[in-house]
């Protein structure tokens, strides 16, 4: 019986956290252990790299996601790995795991098989902590706009309009929609708010795009939190919550080191969804890696349309970085639904399924084409994929000028991805990137978000009703009209439908609400039926997690 991915994580053989940082040429002094197996970067070890140049920047990203899986973050690890096993000097860059998704559906987020990152039951839970930091910043602020109000309400706070929720990370439908400050007088005011998943906070956005803690502290003290009656934005700063919320968000900040189970370095910091936000670790982690390693891989969450497109669009632009290569992840399992096999049916080999399915692939490696980032494809090969159904999606990738490389990374650790290394290193070493963002900056909003549409879902165009449109143009008129597009929607599909799988044009992408993030500088627009705040589905991941009698946690993954 093969083992689980939680066997195989209790087996590895892991380092003192010191000694990984040692071969990054990082001092005891800059470290703040968190255990034996983990640890904080300090802020002037990040910022003594200033002058260094950076190594090459790949992305890790995929098709549509299915139920069958991909494996994103495996072959990122997988692959990074297979780098040094081929003797480049790398690490990877991730993002921590939501409780959410953990308790919920997905179960635990730290690679699997043999391309794992450790401590995996560190890593999925608590980890460092940062997560209860942002969800305790973020409703520190919710807690200080209602504590002003209760006090007089010198801002002139219009009940109706305080736009600043409460957040939890945990999937809890029954929190979407609450109503608070009842009991009588000493609560407060009743209002109606409501909590979204921590992931998908605008403080989350903030912290992973912050450079340092000065620019936390600025962009958390420029967050709207609400509205007066004459419709003038308030401010976080103007109810004095920018400090505080700093103050705890000041240790978390700093990106958390730990090492995969063939011993390579990993930063792993911050996690916004990018089915909801946008979907990449941290900016500090990943400009701090680029420092410190020849090759710096890293993932965007979901499929490119949503987290690649993310990652270019919002965190490479605002960051000033510009990726040498990208690696789009498929699975035969998953083009096999996609091309509308049922999932009970994806172990009989299916070659016309299959080149159905292979049209998903085909517009996710155009879409990071028309961002001037060559591709390779890597195949997580599972043990039923057929010699004629590997050999049909090299060629269809052929076809589109990218090679597709079958790895068994998932079985055999690096050594099962070193053929995919050996491309992404000469694609990275080539020269050919011509990085440039999808749309400028002077584009109007909807605009903008019509680009993303047509340009990488193959929508006909967007549309939405009156009040929606008012909010586009009231955000231009009050000059944010140059911030970027962060589009929320179901992650399954290139429409909002998320029944509506393989590549669909000509469908039509309705935006429901437009959520302005001022601090994080982008804005949200919110598509179909998505939620920002999950529920758990009929048999959540919980039910099966426990601890045995030997204090192991159990079931995680």
């Amino acid at each position: 019986m093969a083992k689980s991915d939680l066997e195989i994580a209790r087996e590895a053989s892991m380092q003192p956290i010191g000694a990984i940082a040692e071969r990054l040429g990082i001092g005891d002094e800059s470290l703040a252990p968190y255990g034996r197996t983990k640890a904080k970067l300090s802020f002037d070890f990040i910022e003594s790299l200033k002058d260094r140049p950076n190594g090459k920047l790949i992305l890790v990203t995929a098709m549509s996601p299915t139920p069958a899986g991909e494996g994103k973050t495996t072959t990122t690890v997988g692959l990074g790995d297979a780098l040094n096993r081929i003797g480049k000097k790398a690490m990877m860059c991730l993002r921590e795991p939501s409780l959410g998704p953990c308790f919920g559906m997905k179960g635990g987020a730290a690679g699997g098989g043999y391309a794992q990152v450790v401590p995996m039951e560190d890593i999925n839970l608590h980890f460092t902590g940062d997560f209860h930091a942002i969800t305790s910043a973020h409703n520190l602020l919710s807690a200080m706009i209602d504590n002003h109000v209760y006090w007089g309400n010198s801002l002139k706070f219009d009940l109706r309009r305080i736009s600043w929720r409460r957040v939890v990370d945990i999937n809890d439908r029954a929190l979407r929609s609450i109503a608070c400050g009842l009991g009588g007088v000493s609560n407060g005011f009743v209002r109606e708010t409501g909590y979204d998943i921590t992931v998908a906070s605008e403080v989350m956005a903030i912290f992973c795009l912050a450079r340092n803690l000065e620019d936390l502290q600025e962009r958390l003290g420029r967050i709207i939190v609400g509205y007066t009656r004459d419709r003038e934005p308030v401010y976080a700063h103007q109810v004095n919550a920018a400090g505080a919320m700093t103050a705890l968000l000041r240790d978390a900040i700093c990106p958390n080191l730990v090492q995969t189970l063939e011993n390579n370095p990993v930063f792993i910091h911050g996690g916004p969804f990018a089915n909801i936000a946008h979907g990449c670790n941290s900016v500090l982690a990943t400009t701090t890696a680029l420092k410190l390693a020849d090759y710096v891989v890293t993932e965007a969450g979901f499929g490119a349309d949503l987290g690649a497109e993310k990652f270019f669009d919002i965190k490479c632009r605002k960051a000033g970085l510009k990726p040498d290569a990208a690696v789009i992840v498929a699975t035969v399992r998953a083009l096999k639904m996609h091309g509308g096999v049922k999932r009970e049916d994806l172990g009989a080999e299916n070659v016309d399924a299959l080149k159905a399915g292979l049209e998903n692939l085909g517009r996710h490696i155009r879409n990071v084409g028309q961002f001037g980032v060559p591709v390779v494809v890597g195949i997580n090969r599972f043990s039923g994929d057929t010699e004629a159904e590997l050999e049909a999606v090299k060629s269809y990738c052929a076809e589109l000028g990218v090679e597709a490389i079958p790895c068994t990374h998932w079985a055999d650790g690096g050594a099962g991805a070193e053929a995919l290394a050996t491309a992404v290193t000469r694609l990275a070493d080539s020269g050919s990137a011509q990085f440039r963002t999808l749309y400028e900056d002077s584009v109007p909003l909807w605009q903008k978000a019509r680009t993303i549409a047509r340009k990488i879902y193959g929508a006909e165009d967007i549309i939405a009703d009156a009040r929606v449109r008012q909010q586009f143009a009231a955000y231009e008129e009050a000059g944010f009209g140059d911030l970027p597009i962060c589009m929320a929607k179901t992650q399954y599909s290139f429409s909002t439908d998320p029944k509506l799988l393989g590549a669909p044009n000509d469908h039509v992408v309705a935006i429901r609400e437009v959520r302005l993030a001022s601090g994080a500088g982008f804005l949200v627009c919110i598509c179909g039926d998505i939620m920002t705040m999950p529920g758990l589905p009929r048999v959540p991941a919980a039910d099966k997690i426990h601890v045995d009698e030997l204090g192991r946690i159990e079931g995680l993954f």
